[in-house]
């Protein structure tokens, strides 16, 4: 009887022991959230600039040849959500010199109507305007007359309130200032501008 008293004693002390701690559910595994999608805000086009632009001329018919050109330029834009619109104006000196027929264009002031789509950072416009073009025809003879234009861009912004860009720029002027010369000028420009 003692044999069995003690054997129960230890089985119920180890048995107690086993059980000391009570059931343990498993850890569950931890649910992994998906990452939120980020939109990229679009940048603010809306309000006035001004800035510089350089790049290079070609001139045909009354003058024929090609150079340098830069000036300065301002303008407002509207900013209506994905689109823009609005306007600028722009003076470019020249130094384009046709020795062969004694002609040249000195500058041309453009005012120009643009509108486009915006991509984030990016604008991507088109317009349409007049240009007042200011040099010689043939001979040396002074002329200047106001020639319909076109242009197509792209303009970038930097930081908020600096953008950077390209041009091309296409001015026809047929008779030119009465001379019975046409004069075409193509520019491609580079350019800079800060908002305010």
């Amino acid at each position: 009887m003692k044999r069995i008293l003690m054997s129960s004693s230890v089985l119920a002390v180890i048995g107690g022991a086993a059980f000391a701690g009570g059931y343990t559910a498993p850890a569950a595994e931890p649910v992994v959230a998906a990452a939120p999608v980020v939109v990229a805000p679009m940048a603010d086009w809306g309000g006035f600039y001004a800035g510089a632009q350089l790049g290079y001329g070609d001139a045909s018919d009354a003058v024929d040849d090609s150079g340098v050109v830069g000036g300065v330029h301002g303008g407002y834009l509207y900013d209506f959500g994905k689109y823009v619109a609005g306007g600028e104006l722009a003076f470019s000196g020249a130094d384009i010199t046709d020795d062969a027929q004694n002609s040249k264009i000195d500058s041309f002031t453009d005012l120009k109507f643009i509108g486009g789509v915006k991509q984030n950072n990016w604008l991507f416009y088109g317009g349409l305007g007049a240009s007042y073009i200011k040099g010689d025809t043939a001979g040396g003879v002074s002329a200047s007359d106001t020639v319909p234009m076109a242009t197509l861009g792209v303009r970038y912004k930097v930081r908020p309130n600096m953008t950077v860009g390209g041009a091309v720029d296409y001015r026809k002027g047929d008779d030119f200032d009465g001379s019975g010369q046409d004069l075409d000028l193509t520019t491609v420009s580079l350019t800079t501008s800060f908002q305010f």
